[in-house]
């Protein structure tokens, strides 16, 4: 097995535990295509490497992931864009379901902001540690989107009624509260103490059976509902709408102005 040569993820595998770190801090580790496509190369690697017990998702900096860098994946409007917009938020649900049946247990440590994306990778995870001071959820509607690719794994993760709640109200909450909902499994006072809680856990997975974990994941995974190529296909298509028309150019032109959007000035 070897690992991927990659510019956004900061990959070290040791005593069977493989620490995939977000790495653009600059940008708060938001998710552009590339690391998109880094991530997905990283999963497959390890998939059949039965010496690599566990995968961690963290991120560098202040932040875990900020969500998707809309900027550098929307661009220009127009037909082209759009098709551009299509492909990134496909290709990132279909690598949120590998990691959600990644026969490894997965572990995200999240501080900071976890939201949109962000928020989507902790609902994959098998365990989720945070702090209590991060931000996370569900501000798509409030930028003129929706939250699209990650809304299966988030109704998996917390139910139906607690997913619509937070999607269509764009809510973010803090650490206690992922915790309360189920979101987070341990909540950690600050980073010292998550990587300290991480630990443990670490521990507890080293503790059973790699083959035994990875049947245990494949039980699991069709006890859910996984996402359907077809639903992908629906929800990146509405996404591209959402971000590429004039709701969603506003939104986000809003928010890297930090000023409300019309639809709230409108009220």
């Amino acid at each position: 097995m070897s690992l991927p040569q990659t510019r956004h993820l900061a990959l070290d595998l040791a005593d069977g535990v493989l620490r995939v770190t977000l790495d653009r801090p600059d940008v708060s580790n938001a998710l552009n295509g590339e690391m998109v496509e880094e991530l997905a190369a990283t999963v497959e690697a390890i998939r059949d490497d039965r010496s690599v017990r566990a995968l961690v998702l963290q991120g560098r900096g202040r932040h875990f992931c900020a969500g998707a860098d809309l900027k550098s994946i929307a661009g220009d409007s127009g037909a082209e864009a759009r098709s551009r917009v299509v492909a990134f938020n496909r290709r990132f649900g279909e690598v949120l379901a590998r990691i959600d049946s990644a026969p490894q247990a997965v572990a995200v440590v999240a501080q900071g902001a976890a939201l949109g994306g962000g928020f989507g990778l902790l609902c994959v995870s098998d365990i989720a540690v945070v702090t209590r001071d991060a931000k996370m959820g569900m501000p798509e509607t409030r930028l003129g989107l929706p939250a699209a690719q990650i809304l299966p794994f988030v109704v998996a993760r917390i139910g139906l009624t607690q997913a619509r709640r937070i999607a269509m109200c764009g809510l973010r909450f803090d650490g206690a509260e992922a915790y309360r909902l189920g979101v987070a499994h341990e909540l950690a006072d600050d980073a010292d103490d998550a990587a300290s809680r991480l630990e443990s856990v670490l521990a507890d997975i080293r503790a059973c059976a790699p083959g035994a974990n990875a049947a245990t994941k494949q039980i699991l995974g069709a006890l859910g509902v996984a996402p359907t190529p077809e639903l992908l296909d629906t929800a990146a298509e509405r996404f591209a709408d959402c971000l590429t028309g004039d709701e969603g150019r506003e939104g986000t032109r809003a928010f890297t102005e930090k000023r409300p959007p019309s639809w709230v000035s409108d009220q």
